[in-house]
Parts: structure tokens; C-alpha cells; sequence
């Protein structure tokens, strides 16, 4: 059908500018949060590019479902700005013939975010944790800049070195301060490197040095001299899947393995393809706006919907993880709700003429307040006695 051809023409085109904008906006405030980050030092400056990236992919679900949603309720609200609707009902066509164009726009981007919510977003996740962690769990050595003093993260250790080599794995002329249990420790060496024993564990191993334990004025100072001395820097934990956030779990584990987060995480997952459906549903009856008045409210009405949507899945999974309720509790309220919306929303724009309609029974009632002869009339005849 031409019609349908043309409002998905029209949609893809929508879709497409609502999506550049949203995305460009998204991605503006994670890089202000993830420079700001890296100017803290809490994650590494060439890091930042790979950052934002795995952070799109992640936010990638939600821009979506806005996208479809905001995108069907400017297409409806400018064939009703632009009275084609009142040539569409002319014609004797229903609203409900939307319903059609808008599911085959609407499915596919759906599943789109499906895939994403399910596979693709917990990779980034993944990949975003191991890029901080890896950064978190760098040798304090590595870490140095040659000629300056720099302290640990711990703040108990003060290390300076004059050289490092191009791979960071050695150093040349070290000198570390630290302090422990009241005494002060300070090592000098010629040089040291990196090493990793059997069990992953990594170790600053540096020769030709001396030690010094204590204060020269005291009596129990220490003295002494090493052809070879090993300090250990980090232990190496690998990123196991019961440990890390349930957001960076593959779909199978979330099965495989349930417990309260994991369903709640999941709970978050199924439930935004459904989501997103179910809003572009309700755009349809949504954008009605009249002719003669702009769009504005039916915007801020979609801003609304759109908050209180995403506030009910974050209580339900909430819910969840506190072990309030279980997932199939918690997997079809919000959903029942929504739907029951939109027939709503669908039965108050097809039966417009109806004399039950609230648009009729409103304009009846401000009738009756306006005239009080035909208000008095509606009233028994014993109250007027009584007047």
C-alpha cells in the first residue's frame, strides 16, 4: 500500500534525525564525565576514546526505544498538525489502521534492541570493566613518570626513578620511601623489573641496592646492603564471573546461575524490547494534537511516559535484587499496565463522537455551568419548590 510505504519512509527519516541527535547529546555528556575521569587519574587519558565507545554500546538499548517512540509521535502529530487526518477519517479509515506500519517500523528495530540488550551491551560492560581494571590493577611502578616523585594509590609508598624503558618493564636507579607499623623504610637500587611467579602474583625485583629500616638517631636502625630484593606490587585476580557486575554477565550465566541480581539484571534486559513496543503503540494515540495548537504538550507528555516507564523497571528491578519480589512477579506489571494504556488511549480517539467520551461529557459540563436555566432544569421538583 502507498500509505504504508510512505509513513515508514517517513519514520526512517525521523528515526534517523532523532537518533543523531539523542546520540550526539549522549555522547557529549559521557565525554565531559570520562575526561573528567581521566584528568582525576581514575582511568588512563588513552583509554578515553575506547571508553566512550563501549559506553555508547551500552546506552545504544535506551536511545533506541527512544528513538521508535519519539519518532512515531512526531509522525502522527504532524499528520494531525497538518489536517491529513481529517482526510485519513474522511476517507473512513480507522486510526487503528496504524497499527501496521508502525509494528513492521517498530519489530525489527525491537529486536535490534533486543540483541543489543542481551549480547551486545554486556560485552561492553565487560570489556569497559576489564579497561578500568586493568588500568586500577597497574604496577605503581609502571606508573611513575622518570624524574618526578610519585605516591601510591595507598598513599604509603613515595617512588622515584630516573629512567624507564620503552616496554615499562624495567627501571633504572630507584628510589622508594614507605613507611609501615611506625618505621620508615627506604630502599635505593641500581635497577629493578617486573616479575610474575606461578600464582600471578607481580613482583618489583631490584638489584644492586641498600636498605634502610628505621632512623639514623635511634637504636634499632638498620643497614643493608642486597645483590637482589623482591617487593611485591599486585596480586593478579582474574575477573571471575560470580565477582564482577551482573551488567557484564553473558546471557547464559544470568540462566545458568539466578540468584537476585542476576535476575534483576535479567528482568532489565527482557523487558526493554517490550518496553519500547508497547510506547510506540502509545504514540499513535498519543499524537493527537489540535490543528490549530502546537506540539509542545504532546512532547512533554512523551517526556513523561517515557520517565515514569524507566522509574517503574528500575523499582520492579530493585525489587528484585532486594528479594522483594521474584522475576516473574515482577516481569509483566508494568508491561499489563502499558498495554491497558494504550487500549485506553486507543478506544477515547475511536469513539470520539461518543457521547460518553470526556471531550463530550467536559463539553456538556461547561454547557451546564454556563447556563443556569438549563442546569435548573435537570433538577426535581421538590428543589425548586424548596427555592
Amino acid at each position: 500500500m502507498i500509505f504504508e510505504r510512505a509513513l515508514r519512509r517517513e519514520l526512517l527519516s525521523a528515526a534517523g534525525a532523532v537518533f543523531t541527535t539523542l546520540f550526539t547529546i549522549t555522547v557529549t555528556f559521557m565525554l565531559i564525565r570520562i575526561l573528567g575521569e581521566a584528568a582525576g587519574g581514575k582511568v588512563a587519558s588513552r583509554d578515553v576514546l575506547i571508553l566512550i565507545g563501549f559506553t555508547s554500546l551500552d546506552y545504544f538499548p535506551i536511545l533506541l526505544i527512544l528513538t521508535g517512540f519519539i519518532s512515531v509521535l512526531l509522525v502522527v502529530t504532524r499528520a494531525y498538525q497538518e489536517s491529513e487526518m481529517v482526510v485519513w477519517f474522511a476517507s473512513g479509515l480507522s486510526l487503528t489502521r496504524w497499527i501496521k506500519p508502525i509494528l513492521s517500523f517498530g519489530i525489527p528495530l525491537m529486536l535490534l534492541v533486543g540483541t543489543l540488550s542481551m549480547v551486545v551491551s554486556p560485552w561492553a560492560n565487560e570489556q569497559k570493566l576489564e579497561v578500568r581494571n586493568r588500568y586500577e590493577k597497574r604496577e605503581d611502578i609502571s606508573k611513575v613518570a622518570p624524574g618526578k616523585f610519585q605516591e601510591s594509590r595507598g598513599g604509603g609508598r613515595v617512588s622515584f626513578v630516573e629512567e624507564v624503558s620503552g616496554d615499562l618493564s624495567k627501571v633504572q636507579n630507584i628510589f622508594t620511601s614507605s613507611q609501615k607499623d611506625g618505621r620508615t623504610s627506604v630502599i635505593v637500587a641500581k635497577e629493578g623489573k617486573i616479575e610474575i611467579d606461578e600464582h600471578g602474583d607481580r613482583f618489583l625485583v631490584m638489584s644492586q641496592g641498600r636498605r634502610y629500616d628505621g632512623l639514623p638517631t635511634e637504636g634499632d636502625f638498620q643497614m643493608m646492603q642486597f645483590e637482589k630484593y623482591s617487593v611485591l606490587v599486585s596480586t593478579q585476580s582474574k575477573l571471575d564471573a560470580d565477582n564482577r557486575s551482573a551488567k557484564a554477565l553473558p546471557l547464559m550465566t544470568l540462566l545458568d546461575n539466578p540468584n537476585p541480581t542476576r535476575d534483576g539484571e535479567l528482568l532489565w534486559r527482557v523487558s526493554l524490547p517490550f518496553m519500547g513496543l508497547l510506547l510506540m503503540l502509545l504514540a499513535i494515540p498519543l499524537g493527537y494534537v489540535n490543528p490549530r495548537v502546537g506540539r509542545s504538550a504532546n512532547l512533554i507528555a512523551a517526556l513523561i511516559f517515557i520517565s515514569i516507564n524507566i522509574t517503574m523497571l528500575n523499582m520492579l528491578q530493585m525489587s528484585v535484587v532486594n528479594g522483594r519480589l521474584s522475576f516473574w512477579r515482577a516481569s509483566w506489571p508494568m508491561h499489563f499496565l502499558v498495554a491497558t494504556l494504550v487500549t485506553i488511549f486507543f478506544l477515547w480517539r475511536l469513539k470520539v463522537n461518543s457521547r460518553m467520551h470526556p471531550s463530550g461529557l467536559w463539553s456538556r459540563f461547561k454547557a451546564c455551568f454556563r447556563s443556569e436555566r438549563r442546569c435548573d432544569t435537570s433538577l426535581p421538583s421538590d428543589a425548586g419548590g424548596a427555592a
